[in-house]
Order: C-alpha cells, then sequence, then structure tokens
C-alpha cells in the first residue's frame, strides 16, 4: 500500500471535503468489508473474558495437563498419547468442534479459542498504541524539520537516516534485549520488563523515520504555499500558524498513515512475542501463541495456524482500509467528484 499523497497546497480541506470522502469510503465495498471484519475481530476480542467464562468454561491462563473434558458423554482427557508407533509422550486434544476447547488444546492444556481472544487483545492494543504514539512523534519531528529547516532540519533529518539505516527487526530487537531484563527507566519512573508499555514504545521508536519523512516532505511544501505565506505576512505568529495551518492540512497524511502503522505494528510486535521479547509470561499474544505452537507444527498445527491467520486478517484489512482511505482522501479526487 503507498502512502505518498501527491495533492497541492492548499488551506485546511473544508468539513464539505471530509464528508466526500466518508461518502466515497463508504461506497467503496471494499473497505467497508475490511472495516467490518476489523470491527468483528476487535469485538470479538474484546469479550474474550465472557468466551471463556460463560462459552468455554475454562481458565485460559491455568496449565491443565492433568484436565478432562466430557464429549458426547465420555470423558476425555486433555493431553493424550501421541500418535506414534510407540505411543510415547503426550500431545494435547485437538479441535473438539464444541464449546469447549473449540480449537484444541496447546502444550499446557490451555484453550487455544479463549487464548486467541486473549492474545488478541493485547496484540491489537499495542499495535493501535503503537500507531498512535509513532504518529505523534512523527509529526513533531516531521512538521519541526519540514517548516523550520535549515540545522534543526538537517540535524533531525541526520537522526532519521540513522535511524532508516537499521534494519526494523534489528533495531526493535536490540531495544527489547536492552529492556527485557530491566524494564525502562524514563526520568523518575521505571517500566517493569513485563509492562507492554515497552514493547508500544519500541515499536513506536522504530517506525518513526518512516512517518516522518512523509510528513515533512509535505509539510515543506506547505511551507511554500500562498495561504502560508500570507499568514506570514499578515505577522500571524508561528505557532498559529503550525496549528492551524500546518497542521490540519498534515492531518491527511496522518489518517492515510495510521492502517498502514498499525499493520507494521502488528507484525513487529508478532516478531517481538515469538522471540520472547515483546509480551512476557503470563500474558498472552498472538506471537506468544505462535512460539507455543512451534513444537507442535506436526502433530497439532492449528496452535500455531490459529493466531498465523488472525494476523493475516488482521493486516490485509488493514491494507485495504488504508488503501480506501487513500483515494477518498485524495483532494484532486474529491475535487473532481464534487462538480
Amino acid at each position: 500500500m503507498t502512502t505518498d499523497l501527491q495533492t497541492p497546497a492548499s488551506p485546511a480541506p473544508s468539513v464539505s471535503l471530509w464528508r466526500q470522502a466518508a461518502r466515497t469510503l463508504l461506497a467503496d465495498k471494499g473497505s467497508m468489508t475490511a472495516l467490518a471484519v476489523l470491527c468483528i475481530i476487535v469485538l470479538a476480542c474484546l469479550l474474550a473474558p465472557l468466551y471463556a467464562h460463560y462459552v468455554a468454561h475454562t481458565d485460559a491462563f491455568a496449565s491443565n495437563v492433568a484436565g478432562s473434558i466430557v464429549l458426547n458423554g465420555h470423558e476425555v482427557d486433555i493431553m493424550q498419547p501421541n500418535d506414534n508407533p510407540l505411543h510415547l509422550g503426550l500431545s494435547p486434544i485437538g479441535p473438539t468442534g464444541h464449546t469447549a476447547y473449540l480449537l484444541g488444546a496447546d502444550s499446557q492444556g490451555r484453550d487455544i479459542a479463549a487464548r486467541l481472544l486473549y492474545g488478541g487483545r493485547n496484540s491489537l492494543m499495542i499495535s493501535a498504541c503503537a500507531a498512535v504514539l509513532c504518529l505523534f512523534l512523527s509529526t513533531l519531528v516531521g512538521v519541526t524539520a519540514g517548516y523550520f529547516g535549515g540545522i534543526t532540519d538537517s540535524i533531525l533529518s541526520r537522526l532519521m537516516d540513522i535511524m532508516w539505516a537499521v534494519p526494523v527487526y534489528l533495531f526493535a530487537i536490540s531495544l527489547s534485549i536492552i529492556t527485557v531484563r530491566h524494564g525502562l527507566q524514563i526520568g523518575p519512573f521505571t517500566i517493569e520488563a513485563d509492562n507492554l508499555l515497552i514493547p508500544i514504545i519500541i515499536i513506536a521508536l522504530v517506525y518513526v523515520p518512516y512517518a516522518a519523512r512523509p510528513v515533512r516532505g509535505r509539510v515543506m511544501v506547505l511551507r511554500q504555499a500562498e495561504f502560508v505565506t500570507a499568514a506570514r505576512c499578515l505577522g500571524v505568529p508561528q505557532w498559529r500558524v503550525l496549528l492551524f495551518d500546518i497542521l490540519p492540512n498534515v492531518l491527511i497524511t496522518l489518517v492515510v498513515l495510521g492502517p498502514l502503522l498499525m499493520a507494521l505494528s502488528l507484525l513487529a510486535e508478532s516478531a517481538l512475542s515469538f522471540l520472547s521479547l515483546g509480551v512476557q509470561a503470563p500474558a498472552a499474544s498472538w506471537g506468544t501463541m505462535i512460539q507455543d505452537g512451534e513444537g507442535l507444527i506436526y502433530s497439532r498445527p492449528v496452535v500455531a495456524i490459529a493466531p498465523g491467520l488472525a494476523i493475516v486478517f488482521v493486516v490485509l484489512a488493514l491494507n485495504i482500509l488504508g488503501d480506501g482511505l487513500r483515494d477518498a482522501l485524495d483532494i484532486r479526487n474529491a475535487t473532481r467528484r464534487s462538480r
């Protein structure tokens, strides 16, 4: 999905243009389908405690290797003998098709369906918060560099270039290794290693260069626009120019970048959690669930496939929605449609 909005410099988009963009987005069946899928997944994850308590009747975080369930009137052990000729070792029960252990169990005897919803809560929350924080930091850096230029732009741009030169996952892994043992010290505040704020901050930081560049480019164009020049000539304070002339025009770029950054943040969070550098036990995420299913990939592949498919659906839906937002918020297209 591309995010480059080559729109002409103009005063802040009017309310009518936003309404026109909303109508265009609502008419886009692909975007609406993607939005519906996202809403269903988010709602299902939010209802995870209700599902675990009232439907599955299980504790998604308690080990249950010695437990059993009743299926079709028969008591069945959660951990069953392997299917190898010697029947050595135990494997968790597979998908039952019933409310209890709908997708089977993992190596600890925990309900996969319940953990999938609980893990989705953490994965979606971390990716959404990381995207919002990344957009805030990127706006701060991009607007400052693009509007003031000169030495300020040079320093910030070179700093972004240094961060850009380091591969995203290598940068994220390096920061995670530093914080996974001792937590994160920010002034007088200490964030513990198992706090979800740590992966949020790390993921947001690594993607700042990727979002700050288009913001900086857009601000550099706006800085030369006639309405900004006129405001300067009239003696309007710089903070008012930034707040009322620059930021409203940058908002379109931020809205389009939002879904893409959330998708990238979800992939980064899953990768870090898979490597035990993101969400820490006993909490769960889709990345930690894939790690749990790594050793069962041949006997009980659903343990790893279920969270993997959830990631695929969410990332695909976010990309489709982002494309729809980009097309709907293109000022040139909106102007043609309004004629």
